[in-house]
């Protein structure tokens, strides 16, 4: 999951967005593995915040005070490594609207800082979802809801039970 939601210092600003849910009740059934991409590119903390630019389907993650801070290739690069890596994972929590994490709904700028979409995926999170399509996936603020809550659980156990307790 992101290791941001664990409580993790690892956001731009040294943050973190530690949600009580996921380290307290949640944490107590299933063993949460954190990752943060833009930690693992070597990206310090804090550090300059990037943002997805140019086409939504195949976007640029830029640097918002400096454009020609291009982390693109770096996290890509990292995903494919990573994912497979993972191991043998029964789900991901994902940080919302994040340019590396977000599942969907991130926005996505034009070279001069205007929004001219609100339908990205993050970096990581587009190679995680393509590389392990039937792993259940979801953004945190919607295991806020308890039967999207449920949903994930149960789709969680589904997939530990089919395909990694074989």
């Amino acid at each position: 999951m992101s290791a941001c939601l664990l409580g993790r210092g690892v956001r731009f600003d040294g943050g973190h967005k530690r949600d009580d849910f996921l380290t307290g009740s949640l944490a107590d059934f299933l063993d949460l593995v954190p990752v943060c991409p833009e930690v693992g590119i070597g990206m310090g903390v804090p550090r300059p915040p990037i943002r997805l630019v140019g086409d939504p389907e195949r976007p640029r993650a830029l640097g918002v005070d400096d454009a020609t801070l291009d982390v693109t290739e770096r996290l890509l690069s990292f995903a494919r490594r990573c994912v497979p890596c993972l191991g043998d994972i029964s789900g991901y929590i994902l940080k919302r609207n994040s340019p590396s994490c977000g599942m969907e709904g991130v926005k996505v700028y034009d070279p001069s800082g205007m929004i001219v979409d609100r339908t990205g995926i993050g970096l990581f999170a587009r190679v995680l979802m393509e590389t392990k399509p039937l792993l259940p996936v979801v953004e945190e603020t919607w295991l806020k809801d308890p039967v999207l809550r449920g949903d994930f659980l149960t789709r969680v156990l589904a997939y530990h039970y089919q395909f990694v307790s074989v």
